[in-house]
């Protein structure tokens, strides 16, 4: 089992920043992959940045060069840094982590609501 508590979501302008944080119930170094979901209204939940204990990391096609994802193993925290943030970008974040072992489970946060507007 992993809880999982996500902060950081709020309004920001076209151009803006904003660091989302998540913070898990268990070591980081148990988890074999954490990252970051979104999902807007009518749309389907989607994958925007995922890092795993061995730091491999994937970003959507459409948030590469703008967000970064970070992981602290030793505060058990996964953390994204969202530059130059457009409209498109509005949506509830969520946080992510991963079991591999025995069978794959995916665990989630509540969600932080990001909005880009001016």
């Amino acid at each position: 089992q992993v809880q999982l508590v996500e902060s950081g979501g709020g309004l920001v302008q076209p151009g803006g920043s904003l660091r989302l944080s998540c913070a898990a119930s268990r070591s980081a170094f148990s988890i074999d992959a954490m990252g970051w979901y979104r999902q807007a209204p009518g749309k389907e939940r989607e994958l925007v940045a995922r890092i795993t204990r061995g730091m491999f990391i994937k970003y959507a096609d459409s948030v590469k060069g703008r967000f970064t994802i970070s992981r602290d193993s030793a505060k058990n925290t996964v953390s994204l840094q969202m530059n130059s943030l457009k409209p498109e970008d509005t949506a509830v974040y969520y946080c992510n982590a991963e079991l591999w072992v025995p069978t794959t489970t995916y665990y989630w946060g509540q969600g932080t609501q990001v909005t880009v507007s001016s």
